[in-house]
């Protein structure tokens, strides 16, 4: 039975998903989404304009899917350690994923074309990711904002640094299947432990008000 309504709309999402990381922005053709999804070209354009609206929908595509896959930190475990050290490294392994490396490389390289795009995958990647912990932080240890907030940002770069830039560059062994029941032997469990365990280890230990300095 041929795909109709949404069913043909996410599932031609997928392919221009790949057709994008295959060709990039510039060299992706409708014409090749077409012939993909298996549709027509009036049917692919009676559900995206142009080229332009279908590449900002793959946007959202891989935003609602990042954070599919990463959950919250109390999804984990009900011990704070264990939960954020699961969420960390979970998110380590969603974003060095082959798929989601190649798709940043793109959205970077339309940055100028497509600001509001690449700052929606910025704020998936990054700024949400980082919300998530500090909330995580605040309600679990009864941080103030600014506090929670500072801390998460720490834990994030620590995570981040080496690996991230090394993956966009080409010289970082990459995650090549996402498995949700079991997490990837790339992902440097003990790092992330340890990471984990030193941030922890310099929360306040009293109860703060959100006007605390």
């Amino acid at each position: 039975m041929a795909r109709r309504g949404d069913a043909l709309r996410e599932h031609i999402l997928w392919v221009a998903k790949e057709v994008f990381l295959e060709h990039g922005f510039e060299r992706a053709s409708m014409d090749e989404v077409a012939s993909r999804a298996q549709t027509s070209k009036r049917s692919l354009y009676a559900h995206f304009e142009n080229k332009e609206k279908l590449f900002l929908a793959v946007i959202e595509l891989v935003r609602g899917l990042f954070l599919s896959r990463i959950k919250e930190p109390s999804a984990y475990s009900t011990k704070p350690a264990e939960a954020l050290e699961a969420f960390c490294a979970r998110y380590l392994e969603a974003l060095l994923y082959e798929s989601s490396i190649k798709m940043l490389r793109v959205s970077m390289a339309e940055t100028a074309r497509f600001p509001e795009g690449a700052a929606k995958h910025h704020d998936v990647l990054f700024t949400e990711v980082s919300a998530r912990v500090s909330n995580y932080l605040k309600a679990t240890f009864s941080l103030n904002a600014r506090v929670s907030a500072d801390a998460a940002q720490r834990l994030i770069a620590r995570l981040l640094f080496p690996r991230l830039p090394r993956a966009l560059f080409g010289l970082e062994d990459l995650v090549e299947e996402f498995d949700e029941h079991a997490l990837s032997p790339k992902i440097d469990v003990k790092a992330v432990r340890k990471a984990v365990a030193e941030l922890l280890a310099t929360l306040p230990q009293t109860t703060r008000g959100d006007g605390a300095c």
